[in-house]
Formats: structure tokens, C-alpha cells, sequence
């Protein structure tokens, strides 16, 4: 097929930006496309040629773009003053809406980001139990730090629980950073146990990537970070506001020590926040400054107040009735959808997610961690998702989650299904 049209943002975009993005896209240079607007589940580049969008901000929008209420919430909010970097009315309202619906969240302070919310979990569970060490999980993502990248983009063989510092940008990562294998708790209890004395915390997704937790993983996980005094941190930058209003820990009934929140919470305006138990959470209380058990936090725009009336109008738009039965039937419609393309255009795949998440692996094996993730033919993957890309759908070629927002609906999805199959269909030489 064609390459999109000439547009000189694209060139204006490549002269200034590495790689013509603003990180992770990776798509090539002929076909990056330059966002004008966006409305719904649609954007339009400067050209004006229309995209579906399955990215949404890498699921930030998850009421879709341009959503009135949030557009209204955050205007007026702005007539009062852009940001005061300090506690303010909003930020308080937040605060406490957060509590109500967060089962973990006795305490809570405000980034401006999901990779500050998880950096300050595990400096805050670092400073509180004055260990050194923490623990992911092989193939997570936890933000832009170098915890948060570890052992996450590289595909040669594991040697766990040592990490792999591709992408890092820091060598300490393999001194202190420990790494077990998701949805194995018999090999990730044996990891806790040998290292339960330097360990100050496990990072977890609850849905990994996009893969679900097996029955009882996250549970077991509860019990034996209790067992051993290891602080339990939820990154619900993803799954915070998505699964539920309660997000992961009210959808798998498991509640952690610390959680993660950022992407969904505002709707698409950038905010974050971590919040957890109030005896882990006085670790970031000025009054214990210099230490022992302090972890400096501060943010400029963290709890801005515009952010943070753009989050209370999500969140009111999030307790409209049928709200969280049509994200998940939205996100079963697609999956479905999805397997039977891949099916009747003589595809092997395998189609994963849950809630308004979904995901294709091109493997004739179940997916349930990251080893069965890199044995998938990543490379059809990703010519897939370029060949959407041509056929006017907005996403991350690198393959790892399709979101969904409040703003699609079925024809959406059949609009995206049918691209699909042309996809399938002409990529079929890439494998599968």
C-alpha cells in the first residue's frame, strides 16, 4: 500500500525529535504522523487524513478526546489560577474521592506522571524498611526510570532473577534490582525467600502488559510479601480507573501496601499520584527529614488544579450507570472480534487482555509471561500494526496494547476489525 501522503510536519517533526517521536512509537519516518486534533476515538493528522484511535494517548483518554465535561471542568479551573505547587480546594476533593474508591490508599501525595508515581512507591518502600533491593517482574513496565525499564525490551535468553540493564541507562540496576518470571508464584516465592532480607518491595502489574493474572497468582503474591515483610506496590498506572473505579485491587479483590496511579486518572491532562498504608506513606512527611526513614517528594505540577478538576469530572463520568459494563462488554466485542478475523483469515494468534485492553500475539502457545511473549513472532506483530497504521489506524507499532475509551462504540471496532483482516491478509509473507 501507499505511504501516507507528503506532510511537511513529518519533516519538521524528523529534524527535531529522535526518531520523529516523542518516545516508544518507533514507527518509520515515512509513515509518522503528526497530530493536528482529536475528537472521541478519532484523531487527524496535519494533513487532515482521519485515524481511528487505538492508542488514546497510550490509554490516558480513556473518555475519549475533547470529553465536554473534562473540557468544562478544567476551563473554568483555569480561570482560577493554572498551578500554586501546593495543596489546594481541587487536589483535596481528589484526594478524597481517591480514598473512598482506592481500598489501600490511607495516605496519598500528587505527580504529574505515572513513572513518578512508581518511582516514589519503591523510594518510599526503600526508605520505610531502610532496605536496598526491590522486585519486577520480567517484561514489565513500570515507567521511564531505570527500575521501571529493566529487564523489559531485550529478547535474549534470562539468567533471573539477575536483570537485564538493556535500556536502562544505569548499571546499578543489576545490583539492585531483582527479577522473577509473571504468573509463577512457586519460582517468585523461592526468588522472595533467598533475598527476603534485602528486599524493601515487589512492583507488580496487576494485568501484565495485557496479560490477566492466573487464578491465585496475585493473591499468593499478597500473602507471601506479608509473610516475609516485603512492601506489596500495585502499578495501576494502567489498570487504575479501568477494570473498575477501584481499579485492580477491586476487581481482583487484592489489596496492596502501595499503589501507582497516572494514564486514566485525569482523563488525558497529566496527573499522577501514589498512595498506600499511612505507616509507609509518613516516610515522604517533611517533619522526618533528614531520616533514617525519609524519602524526599515534592512536585511542581503535581495536583495542579486544573488536572485535578479534569480528574473529579472523569471520575464523575466514570459513576454514570452501565459505565464500567460497557467498557468491559466494548473490550469482550473487540477480543472476540479480533479471534475471529485471525481465524477466518487462516491466522495463528493469540488474542489477550481483559477489560477495555486487548492485544494480539502471532504463537500457536498460550501467552502468560514474558518468555512465552518473546517466543511469538513479534516480528508479523509488528508488520501488522505498520500496516494499520497505512489503513488509517492510530497505535503503538510495537504492538503491546490496543485501548479502548468510552468513546468507542461498535462500529468503531467493526471499522478497526475490517483493517485487521486487510492487514492479515497482506502481511501474511512476515509469517503466521
Amino acid at each position: 500500500m501507499a505511504h501516507l501522503p507528503p506532510d511537511p510536519w513529518r519533516d519538521r517533526a524528523l529534524g527535531l525529535f529522535p526518531g520523529g517521536s516523542n518516545g516508544e512509537f518507533g514507527i518509520p519516518p515515512h509513515l509518522v504522523p503528526v497530530i493536528a486534533r482529536g475528537l472521541g476515538c478519532r484523531v487527524w493528522n496535519t494533513e487532515g487524513r482521519e485515524f481511528l484511535d487505538y492508542t488514546m494517548a497510550w490509554g490516558s483518554a480513556l473518555p475519549g478526546h475533547a470529553h465536554p465535561k473534562l473540557l468544562a471542568a478544567a476551563t473554568h479551573a483555569a480561570t482560577e489560577g493554572f498551578n500554586f505547587a501546593a495543596v489546594n480546594r481541587r487536589s483535596v476533593e481528589l484526594a478524597e474521592r481517591i480514598a473512598v474508591v482506592s481500598p489501600c490508599a490511607e495516605r496519598i501525595r500528587f505527580v504529574a506522571s505515572g513513572t513518578e508515581a512508581t518511582l516514589l512507591c519503591l523510594r518510599v518502600a526503600r526508605a520505610a524498611t531502610g532496605r536496598p533491593k526491590v522486585l519486577k517482574f520480567e517484561g514489565a513496565y513500570h515507567g521511564q526510570h531505570p527500575v521501571g525499564v529493566a529487564s523489559m525490551i531485550n529478547g535474549r535468553p534470562s539468567n533471573l532473577p539477575h536483570p537485564d540493564p538493556s535500556g536502562a541507562g544505569a548499571p546499578w540496576v543489576e545490583r539492585d534490582v531483582l527479577v522473577a518470571p509473571f504468573n509463577d508464584l512457586e519460582a517468585t516465592t523461592r526468588i522472595l525467600k533467598t533475598h527476603a532480607a534485602d528486599l524493601a518491595a515487589v512492583i507488580v502489574e496487576p494485568v501484565h502488559r495485557c496479560i490477566p493474572p492466573l487464578p491465585g497468582f496475585l493473591e499468593g503474591l499478597r500473602a507471601i510479601t506479608r509473610q516475609l515483610g516485603i512492601v506489596l506496590v500495585f502499578d495501576e498506572v494502567v489498570t487504575g480507573f479501568r477494570l473498575a473505579l477501584g481499579g485492580a485491587q477491586q476487581y481482583f479483590g487484592v489489596s496492596p501496601d502501595l499503589v501507582a496511579y497516572g494514564k486514566a486518572l485525569a482523563g488525558g491532562f497529566p496527573l499522577g499520584a501514589y498512595a498506600g498504608r499511612a505507616s509507609l506513606m509518613e516516610a515522604v512527611d517533611e517533619s522526618r527529614l533528614p531520616g533514617p526513614h525519609y524519602a524526599w517528594s515534592a512536585s511542581t505540577t503535581g495536583g495542579n488544579p486544573i488536572s485535578c478538576a479534569a480528574a473529579l469530572a472523569h471520575l464523575e463520568v466514570l459513576t454514570e450507570p452501565g459505565t464500567y459494563p460497557r467498557l468491559h462488554a466494548m473490550g469482550r466485542l473487540l477480543r472476540r472480534r479480533m479471534a475471529e478475523t485471525a481465524t477466518a483469515t487462516g491466522t495463528t494468534a493469540q488474542i489477550l487482555g481483559d477489560g477495555p485492553l486487548a492485544q494480539i500475539a502471532f504463537s500457536a502457545q498460550p501467552i502468560v509471561d514474558q518468555a512465552s511473549w518473546l517466543s511469538s513472532d513479534r516480528a508479523r506483530g509488528r508488520a501488522v500494526m505498520l500496516e494499520l497504521i497505512r489503513r488509517g489506524v492510530f497505535l503503538n507499532p510495537m504492538g503491546t496494547k490496543l485501548y479502548l475509551s468510552l468513546a468507542h462504540d461498535e462500529p468503531a471496532i467493526d471499522g478497526f476489525t475490517e483493517r485487521l483482516a486487510d492487514a492479515l491478509l497482506a502481511t501474511r509473507s512476515s509469517g503466521g
